[in-house]
This record gives structure tokens, sequence and C-alpha cells, in this order.
């Protein structure tokens, strides 16, 4: 089969699924949920199995450090995204959901209405996981998913897609309602991005240069996420072992997603108190550190640090440092050399945070807390579909509601236009 007659076939499926899947109750959706953890967990020697292959494969191409370790599934990672999926099936089911109703002079009662979105495309590399985060959150939301994942991943993504479709079989719900790309040939991306007649909206999840491409060729409504430079600011009031230990949990919890710390801003009151143990510390870590001059005057061991630097999604051992002279310099240095993802201040000032949570419009931003958890899962969302950083439809980690829209009803008595 032609890979034009393939695409075809797993578009033209996909919208007979949305339909159907639109269509069930709710707690058909949930159970089928329900139904893809238990066979996740019980199926986890098969996903590991695949894994390695996956692995080895990798390692012969020579992929080494972060991308592997996200690659990689062992039965903790697999019992968490089955851990996931069920957190997805116990959210409440928006399909439906009347959001506001109000009256008008006609004698009209106007009211808006939760749907599904329809058919999603999620293109992504390296992360099997998100083949069953995916397929969870898309059929929580009352969609169809085709997914394509990356060669990497290629039997890791099958095993586990092959496990969700045996489970939709068994809760009467389409199988076609997640489709897996059987193969990762590139030119099938570029097929997929021309179906703005079945495909309502596509989600890249992966490196920089595959979002741009994607965005770029996309016929589709994309929703965008570039990178992640997330910084942390330590405010001249912060409490010392609190900022020691979200600065080290943002940036060494896990260095290569997206919502860890890639660049450290200091008050310049901490220069001399806090920031020399606490690079000393990071290094000890393994972290590489690039300063200003004020952090090499500071810390030892300090690589000067390049314009290029403030920019840098790391997504590795290595943090950019910066001293700055007050809060304003920091929300300066966030805006200008930002990804408007994930904005941390630690600081025992209430006016400094609020000030802080107004003006920086990054899709997250918190107050004495970890980067670490800009992630659906932790939001309450129960897990991601990814993260938008532009403003329009959704900003932010994408969860369910992120995968629906609103419709106008009205209910009228006879109601006529004068």
């Amino acid at each position: 089969m032609g890979f034009e007659a393939l695409i075809e076939g797993l578009a033209r499926r996909s919208v007979d699924a949305a339909n159907r899947v639109a269509e069930l109750g709710g707690d058909v959706r949930t159970g089928a949920l329900l139904r893809i953890a238990d066979a996740l967990e019980q199926g986890a020697e098969s996903i590991m199995a695949a894994n390695a292959r996956d692995l080895a494969q990798a390692r012969e191409r020579g992929l080494t450090g972060p991308m592997l370790e996200r690659l990689a599934l062992d039965e903790k990672r697999i019992a968490a995204v089955a851990a996931g999926v069920r957190d997805v099936a116990a959210l409440p089911d928006p399909i439906g959901e009347i959001t506001r109703m109000w009256d008008r002079p006609s004698g009209l009662k106007v009211g808006r209405m939760r749907i599904p979105l329809g058919v999603i495309l999620i293109i992504y590399e390296s992360r099997p996981g998100v083949t069953a985060d995916a397929a969870a959150l898309c059929l929580k939301s009352g969609n169809a998913v085709i997914l394509r994942g990356g060669s990497e991943a290629l039997h890791s993504n099958t095993a586990i897609s092959e496990l969700i479709a045996t489970a939709l079989a068994e809760s009467g719900v389409p199988e076609a309602a997640v489709q897996l790309v059987p193969d990762p040939d590139r030119e099938i991306i570029d097929l997929l991005l021309d179906r703005e007649e079945e495909i309502d909206l596509v989600i890249p999840r992966g490196g920089e240069s595959l979002i741009r491409r994607v965005a770029e060729r996309s016929r589709i409504p994309v929703i965008k996420h570039y990178k992640g430079v997330c910084h942390v600011y330590l405010d001249e009031d912060a409490d010392p072992k609190m900022a020691r230990d979200i600065a080290i949990n943002s940036k060494c919890q896990r260095v290569s997603v997206c919502n860890s710390a890639e660049t450290l801003l200091v008050h310049r009151e901490l220069a001399s108190s806090l920031l020399p143990d606490l690079l000393a510390e990071m290094r000890g870590l393994g972290v590489e550190i690039r300063g200003c001059e004020r952090t090499a005057a500071a810390a030892s061991d300090v690589t000067p640090a390049t314009e290029d630097d403030w920019r840098e999604e790391y997504l590795d051992m290595t943090l950019a440092v910066r001293v700055v002279d007050s809060l304003d310099q920091a929300i300066d240095h966030i805006r200008k050399y930002g990804s408007d993802h994930t904005e941390v201040i630690v600081t025992r000032d209430f006016a400094r945070a609020n000030e802080f949570v107004r003006r920086v419009n990054s899709s997250s931003v918190f107050v004495n807390a970890s980067t670490r958890f800009s992630d659906g899962f932790e939001l309450g969302l129960g897990a991601e579909i990814g993260v938008s950083t532009t403003k329009m439809h959704w900003y932010g980690p994408m969860g369910i509601e992120g995968l629906t829209t609103q419709k106008f009803i009205a209910f009228g008595n006879g109601t006529l236009k004068e």
C-alpha cells in the first residue's frame, strides 16, 4: 500500500471513529480507559521486551544520555503510565457540559456546551508513554487520535497500541479511535499535515526543529511549544533552604524534560551568601555552570555565559546563572529570553510574589515551588497531551478541556427575529 492510500484510510477511519466516540456515554469511555490501564500493567513484560529492542537500536545509532532516558521504560514507568490513565478515567466527563446559560431580551435562553474537537494528530518523539497518555486524554474528551511516534520508539509504541486496541474492542469502543501510524517514514508526516478535511488539530511533541517544521508545513491548526527555557528567580527575601531545594529540584530532578530549569536568576543580595554554596552543590551533582561575570566572581569553576546560553534549552546537566539587581531586572530577563513555558519566584515577600505572578505572562507561573510541577498530571489534569505556549485556544499544559471546544446552544419558544 502506498503512503497516500495508507494515510487516506487512517484519516477516514478516524473521522468515523470520532463521530462514534463522541456519542458514547461517558461511562463507556471511562470503562475503556480502565481496561487500558489494566492491559498496560498486565502487558508490562511485552512492553519492556519491545522497549529493549528500541533501546538496543538507539544505542547502535549513537543515541546517548537524555535521549535514551526519555526512551526507556521499566516496570515503575509503565505503572506510572497506567496510573495516569486511571487518573484521566476518574476525571469528570467534559462532553455535554453546559458552562454558562443566559437570557436574552428576545426570549432566547443561550448557552455554551462543551464538545470534542474531532480527530487529533499527535506527532511525537522518544517517549513511548505518550502513546497511552494521548489515547487516554483523547478518548476521555470524546476524540479520535492518530499517533505518529518516532522511529526510535516504534517497537514500544506498537506494543502499547496493540494492548490499547484489544482493550477498546473489549469495551465496545471503535478500535480506530486510537490508530498508530505503522511506518515511521517522514514523508507520512507531510501527507498527514495536508488532511485538513479530516484532522482538526495537530499537536507535535519533541524537539524545536520538529515543532517548527510541523508548524510551517501544516494546513491544520497546530498547538506549538518550541522549547522550555524555564527560569527560577531567587528573590532577595528568599528563604535560603527553600531557595536551595527549589533550585536543585527544578534543575536536577529530571533534566531531560521541558519543565526542568535552564536559567537561575539570583538577586545580588544573595550573591555572596547563598550562591557560592548552592553552585558548589550543583557542581557536586554534575551540573556545569555557565554564568555571568558576577556569578563567576561569586563562585569557582564557572564557564562564562554567552548570549546564546540565556536562550538555550539544554535538556542536560547544564545551567545558566545570572545575578540581577532587582525583581524588575529578573522580569526583563525572562521577557527577553524566555519561551513562555514556566517561571518561578522564590520569596517570603507576599507583595513581590504577587507582582511576579501578575507581570510574568508565561503559561505557568509559580511561587515557592519547583518548575517540575508544570505538568498536566501534577496540576490535576490527569495527564497532559502537550504544552501550548501560544495563547490562542489553550495556554499551558493541555488536559481534556484543552481537547474540547464549545458550541453555542439556544432554547426558544417559537422565538422569531423581528
